[in-house]
């Protein structure tokens, strides 16, 4: 994604409100009382107006939505100042004032029309637009259709019988070393190079520690500092010099969830235990002209995962999990690719991450099976410290 537009995850901030949310939305990201609050956006950012009491994370996935559906940067809801000075993000601007009004609009329609269902958002009208178009293209309407993005594929249709998602799973398990070597994979230390948004596309040095049966910890060396994701099995915190909040913990719902998953997926043994609600059915399509098998699972707070795996090698090539936020669905997009052995398993050595405000790419250079990790590894992290000139 482009420069300019990878920051409006960021840059929306404080246009918004949370008017919006679904009782079951609501219910999703309720703590249970012996865990502490999440952090709220109206805690975080001043002039929250219509996205009150939602979390900090969610928030910025809001941002996010926004970037993705109308095709803005920062600049184009906030002053120019902003970008250097989060209190900047709080002036209101005439974009605010009308987006809050079309939020309104939105949450209406909404209530209305289709009982509450987020039937329709931004991007039903823009579609990566400012303006939403109002005359029927005639190139559209009698051009080629582009292909269909699998990613929009919700429903499974009801196609010709194929493999069950046991038998599909079951051969992506042997395809990456079988049963017995993946369930003597305990550990691993891996260091490699990552490159995204955060650090304007330059590759800085990574390293990843994970220990079975889940956890996992990601350490990007920017030149602002640490950038970390951390899960110790239950909890899990984003740390970074370039977040609104310099250590977050993330709370329990959709996005814990899914930190959760990159540390089950490290060890892919227990993929059948990572997510429940298996289904099949989803019609034939292609990734990088390599025809693929789709399976979706469920998370534990029930938002959507699909899984394609390559129908030659049955090796996973691409994850896509769906976050809802309280003015859409937002999906995260991960592609695999070069698979090396280590201790007996395949691992993905590459994988690009594509999101709605930016994209990351990750390429390891070395990997070490079964090695000592001291459990502080996989706490919470310390706040980012800029490393000196």
């Amino acid at each position: 994604m482009h420069g300019s537009k990878r920051v409006l995850a960021i840059a929306i901030v404080c246009l918004l409100g949370g008017t919006m949310a679904s009782a079951q939305r609501t219910k999703k990201t309720q703590k249970p009382p012996s865990e502490p609050a999440p952090l709220m956006a109206d805690d975080v950012f001043k002039n929250i107006q219509v996205l009150k009491g939602i979390p900090v994370n969610q928030f910025m996935e809001t941002m996010s939505f926004f970037s993705a559906s109308l095709g803005y940067n920062c600049t184009n809801c906030h002053v120019a100042a902003s970008l250097g000075n989060w209190e900047k993000y709080a002036e209101d601007v005439p974009a605010k004032k009308t987006a809050r009004l079309m939020i309104a609009m939105v949450n209406a329609i909404n209530k209305s029309d289709f009982g509450g269902r987020g039937a329709v958002s931004c991007y039903s009208c823009h579609r990566g637009a400012g303006h939403p178009r109002i005359i029927p293209s005639l190139a559209e309407q009698y051009g080629t259709p582009p292909p269909e993005d699998p990613n929009e594929i919700e429903i499974a249709a009801q196609g010709p019988a194929g493999p069950s998602a046991d038998q599909i799973l079951d051969r992506y398990i042997q395809a990456v070393g079988g049963a017995e070597r993946l369930a003597k994979l305990t550990s691993f230390a891996a260091k490699g190079t990552y490159g995204g948004w955060d650090t304007d596309f330059q590759k800085v040095p990574v390293e990843i520690f994970a220990k079975a049966p889940g956890q996992r910890t990601t350490i990007a060396h920017t030149r602002l500092g640490d950038s970390t994701t951390a899960y110790d099995g239950r909890a899990g915190w984003i740390a970074g010099a370039d977040k609104p909040v310099p250590v977050l913990a993330v709370p329990a719902g959709q996005d814990l969830d899914a930190i959760k998953l990159d540390a089950d997926l490290s060890f892919p043994g227990r993929i059948k235990q990572a997510l429940d609600g298996w289904l099949v059915g989803f019609p034939e399509t292609t990734i990088d002209d390599h025809n693929v098998q789709v399976v979706r699972g469920i998370t534990a707070s029930g938002s959507r995962v699909k899984l394609f795996f390559d129908k030659k090698s049955g090796l996973l090539v691409r994850l896509v999990r769906y976050t809802d936020t309280v003015v859409g669905i937002v999906p995260t997009q991960i592609d695999y690719s070069d698979y090396q052995e280590v201790a007996g398993v395949q691992m993905p050595f590459h994988w690009t991450v594509t999101w709605t405000s930016g994209q990351s790419t990750t390429e390891l250079s070395a990997v070490q099976g079964n090695v000592p990790i001291e459990a502080a590894k996989f706490g919470k992290p310390a706040a980012p410290v800029a490393p000196k000139p």
